[in-house]
């Protein structure tokens, strides 16, 4: 779940952002501010992983405050949204992932969740840290889940499967998929979780399901039908 701020002094427009975002699904909305001075508390009282905004408000701009936020340890990801695109160039010299030229199309505010999505997964503190307990042999190791490309369930155990190995869990999939979830791990099938950064491939297959290419790996993740809308979703398809 992507936690969002959304920031612009008009108050339609960030009901019909929040709307939107509502509507895509696993982004929840933690506050909404109608200036750079709003959007500096909210992100100290609540967190968030990225940053809807405005650039022409009242006081400061949004672009003054994506300098600044830039400055941070770990900065949510910034997606400016805006009706003027003049102001694009600007934008990325403060390092926003996106720009939206309002009014902002559901396709293509999908697609700027996706790189955010990517964007958290390779600069968030937890993301960096994070690692699996797992069993090699008579080892007990410990696997970043960076390097985990995907997961499988088989009889009471998961396997864990990197590029060049695979791991013993006793904990279930469930388990792992409550653990993963803020890592970019979804889970596509009852008996597979998978690490949405590796996904490379989606091809459709027979009966509305999907069948999904990972980096490095040989074997095809399945897809169940009833999966299919919220991986589209998490991968801004």
């Amino acid at each position: 779940m992507i936690r969002a701020i959304i920031v612009d002094d008009e108050a339609p427009a960030r009901s019909e952002l929040r709307y939107l975002l509502e509507s895509i699904g696993q982004v929840e909305v933690v506050a909404e501010a109608a200036n750079v001075r709003e959007a500096i508390e909210r992100l100290k009282d609540h967190g968030g992983d990225v940053m809807f905004l405005d650039i022409q408000m009242p006081g400061a701009s949004g672009l003054k405050l994506a300098e600044a936020l830039g400055r941070l340890k770990y900065p949510p990801a910034v997606i400016f949204v805006t009706a003027y695109s003049e102001h694009a160039a600007q934008a990325f010299d403060v390092n926003a992932i996106d720009y939206l030229v309002k009014p902002v199309e559901t396709e293509r505010l999908q697609k700027a969740l996706g790189k955010a999505r990517k964007y958290l997964a390779a600069n968030t503190k937890g993301n960096q840290s994070e690692r699996i307990p797992v069993e090699k042999g008579n080892k007990k190791l410990l696997v970043s889940t960076d390097k985990i490309h995907y997961i499988m369930a088989k009889d009471d155990y998961s396997y864990l499967h990197t590029s060049d190995d695979r791991y013993l869990s006793t904990v279930s999939l469930a388990q792992l998929e409550a653990k993963l979830e803020p890592y970019n791990f979804f889970r596509v099938h009852r008996r597979y979780l998978v690490n949405l950064n590796c996904v490379e491939e989606v091809t459709p297959i027979s009966g509305g399901t999907l069948q999904l290419t990972l980096a490095g790996e040989d074997e095809k993740v399945p897809v169940s039908r009833r999966r299919v809308a919220g991986l589209k979703k998490a991968l801004g398809l």
